[in-house]
């Protein structure tokens, strides 16, 4: 690569070579990308080097020419703090950094940065707002505020850096009219006209995000049967693909994509040219979001005030209930403060069709 021009950054400082870090989860990391992108764009002459898991470089599609991303096995690899010391000398030695840019801040990204600081490498890192989340999700007394969202949480570790942005993403796919259907031509031939995609991913990584599947197998019914509907089902994992599969087979018009493993390429290149996609608060809804996919999303336990909506998402794309236990959890991954998670099953089947046809129709 050519020899960059120093940029300045807010304390007069040239910054050259730009270390980032997020290794998981891949909604989060997928929630990187209208930052990382838009700093490439507002920095030409600084280079960006993001390292993640290497199952999740796939996400960074069409990237800014001055972006390298780096895929790592941290859990095996890059095991320990020696395993941190190794690889930010590793990256160290072939990017030569200036700074690394923290935006996960957890033990492992930590002793990089300790690391790191060790080489004469600046560090800085996000504030992911802890005492603020205990706060909105406890049982008694929440604090029922909007929480900054985790994009402009990612947006202030980059201005600590001394790189303030503007918003110079568009999506994955902006400067192009879609995402050329070779890319998805694995998965199902081109679009036919008049015929309307809509993308179904009914689970997450905790039960306080899932929505009954037998009132989402009664959604999905009710869309399928729709003149002139497609529908794709997103999953995971063998008991996820047995569920969208007994689906798929009972429904002419829904396809299972669960477990066949066409890539973050593929998949984002069909959720380009889907309709509508709905998801839970899940990897799906912001996978789709920054596929520039219109998306109605499904919030239990959780809930949007915590800051992870999807990208351009609005309040008005989700379908929740107004109960004052929630949420109970950032993750929905904590225990139910009633024991049924009335949030979700509450929800009924028709209300969740009605916000995708508004949507398919918007």
């Amino acid at each position: 690569m050519a020899q960059n021009k120093p940029v300045p950054d807010g304390n007069g400082r040239g910054l050259v070579s730009v270390l980032i870090a997020r290794f998981s989860a891949i909604g989060d990391v997928a929630m990187t990308v209208p930052v990382i992108y838009s700093a490439c764009r507002c920095y030409p002459d600084v280079r960006f080097v993001m390292v993640t898991r290497q199952s999740m470089t796939g996400i960074f599609v069409n990237a800014p020419g001055n972006l390298v991303v780096e895929g790592v096995d941290v859990a095996d690899d890059y095991k320990g703090p020696l395993g941190m010391r190794r690889l930010i000398a590793e990256l160290d030695g072939k990017y030569d950094f200036d700074t690394f840019i923290d935006l996960h801040d957890v033990i492992r990204t930590r002793l990089m940065g300790i690391w790191g600081m060790m080489r004469g490498i600046r560090t800085v890192r996000l504030n992911k707002g802890r005492d603020d989340k205990r706060a909105l999700t406890r049982r008694n007394n929440k604090v029922m505020l909007p929480l900054t969202s985790q994009r402009a949480r990612y947006r202030e570790a980059f201005f600590k850096a001394g790189l303030p942005l503007t918003d110079r993403f568009d999506g994955l796919y902006s400067g192009r009219s879609k995402a050329d259907p070779a890319m998805f031509a694995a998965i199902t031939g081109p679009k036919p006209p008049g015929e309307r995609w809509i993308g179904v991913a009914p689970f997450a990584a905790h039960a306080g995000k899932i929505y009954p599947p037998e009132l989402m197998r009664q959604a999905v019914e009710m869309l399928a049967c729709r003149t002139g509907i497609r529908i794709f089902l997103y999953g995971g994992g063998r008991h996820e693909q047995e569920i969208l599969e007994s689906w798929a087979n009972a429904m002419p018009a829904a396809t299972c994509l669960a477990g066949k493993r066409y890539g973050f390429a593929a998949e984002l290149g069909l959720l380009n040219h889907t309709d509508v996609v709905l998801t839970m608060d899940s990897a799906n809804m912001h996978l789709a979001s920054i596929a520039g996919t219109p998306t109605v999303s499904i919030w239990g336990a959780t809930h949007p005030y915590c800051g992870f909506k999807g990208w351009r998402q609005n309040d008005s794309d989700t379908v929740q209930l107004p109960m004052t236990c929630r949420p109970c959890s950032v993750f929905g991954n904590k225990p139910c403060f009633r024991g049924d998670y009335l949030c979700l099953s509450a929800i009924k089947p028709e209300a969740v069709v009605n916000k995708v046809i508004e949507k398919l129709n918007g």
